[in-house]
């Protein structure tokens, strides 16, 4: 229950409040103190605190990593 998730460059994050545009998909494109999330409906770019991307996500689709050294 007290999992802590791993985050990388390449996952979806799947946010609890949808983005104007309707979506709660969101890629990571930079991992830190901060995260750089790209909208993927309508492509928009934020930065967001680690601590309210950890607290506000339902569901992380990891493609990170794996995807990159299959190619």
């Amino acid at each position: 229950m007290n999992e802590k998730r791993v985050y990388e460059v390449g996952d979806i994050v799947f946010l609890k409040k949808p983005h104007p545009c309707g979506s709660n998909e969101w890629n990571i494109l930079r991992v830190g103190a901060d995260f750089r999330l790209e909208c993927r409906g309508c492509g928009h770019q934020i930065m967001v605190e680690r601590r309210l991307v950890e607290k506000n996500t339902k569901k992380l689709v990891r493609l990170g990593e794996e995807s990159q050294k299959n190619t």
